[in-house]
């Protein structure tokens, strides 16, 4: 009889690719993670590892037992979703990740619904930006991932997953409060082609968005800054370092020495939750989609 648990230590290495990327996906230790496949190994009697350099490789029966387990462990989801279906209570484990600015401004009333409304539901949270969010999910480590789109640049969503719209979140600029734009009503972006700017750190899903809003309109910024999190951002522009967009959402409060002006054509960012297709049925997903909508309605 092939063991759940190691199947899923097999399916976690298949899908990050080492064995220190499955630990981390299971929050367990490397050696763990070697035991349970020493264990699988002599379970099914073939070899599932090969040594490939430093680090570790399917070999051919790994590969068709990892396809297995795949399957396997969809079929556990949705035979957990039927009986948490079948009972009607939101019960057991949920994992919830959020990127930052959600986990700060969303997050934490949610929370709180869940556990008034769902005492038996035991919510575990993170923080993770969106595209390793939708990623966790994918790969199974987490159960849903609060993310978001710009207006103007959807988020790559791979198939399986489900999702549900929370809420808009508008987007001003912060500038020092001496900047010459600072007392307008509205400013348009291109206006500060001339100033230096405060970002997220290169590659990150809403710096990609700023270049390519800023290039869209014929400005290649000039990147004074990066800080992965809008408060250090803001710190920044208050010292008269530069400036930045600075959306809504779990944004208060806002330093001194700064003026938040909205954007003339209307800068906005979706922000929405995901979930994977053969969960959709479990009671926990409907009252976590639930909670985070009404929260999010309050925001809005």
């Amino acid at each position: 009889m092939l063991n759940l648990e190691r199947l899923r230590t097999l399916d976690a290495l298949a899908r990050h690719g080492s064995v220190s990327g499955a630990a981390a996906g299971l929050h367990v230790t490397t050696s763990a993670v070697s035991q349970q496949m020493t264990k699988l190994e002599r379970e099914v009697g073939q070899q599932l590892l090969a040594k490939n350099g430093r680090g570790v490789r399917l070999t051919d029966a790994g590969r068709l037992l990892a396809d297995h387990a795949a399957r396997i462990l969809s079929q556990v989801e949705l035979a957990q979703s039927d009986l948490e279906e079948q009972r009607g209570k939101a019960v057991g484990e949920l994992r919830i990740a959020a990127f930052p600015t959600a986990m700060r401004g969303l997050l934490p009333a949610t929370l709180s619904v869940l556990r008034t409304d769902h005492p038996g539901l035991r919510v575990s949270s993170q923080e993770l930006e969106p595209q390793p969010g939708v990623a966790a999910v994918v790969r199974g480590d987490i159960d849903m991932a609060v993310v978001l789109d710009w207006y103007n640049k959807p988020l790559p969503m791979p198939e399986g997953l489900v999702k549900a719209p929370l809420l808009d979140d508008p987007a001003d600029v912060a500038m020092p409060a001496a900047h010459p734009l600072a007392d307008r009503a509205e400013v348009d972006l291109d206006e500060f082609a001339d100033d230096e700017w405060i970002t997220w750190a290169e590659g990150e899903f809403c710096h990609e968005w700023l270049m390519f809003t800023l290039r869209a309109k014929g400005i290649e910024p000039r990147i004074a800054h990066r800080a992965e999190e809008h408060h250090t951002q803001l710190a920044l522009v208050a010292a008269g370092l530069g400036v930045c967009v600075a959306p809504q959402l779990g944004r208060d409060p806002m330093p001194a020495g700064i003026k938040a002006v909205p954007v003339r054509h209307r800068v906005r960012r979706h922000v929405y939750v995901v979930w994977r297709t053969d969960a959709d049925r479990r009671p926990s997903i409907r009252a976590a989609v639930e909670a985070l909508q009404g929260v999010g309605a309050g925001l809005r």
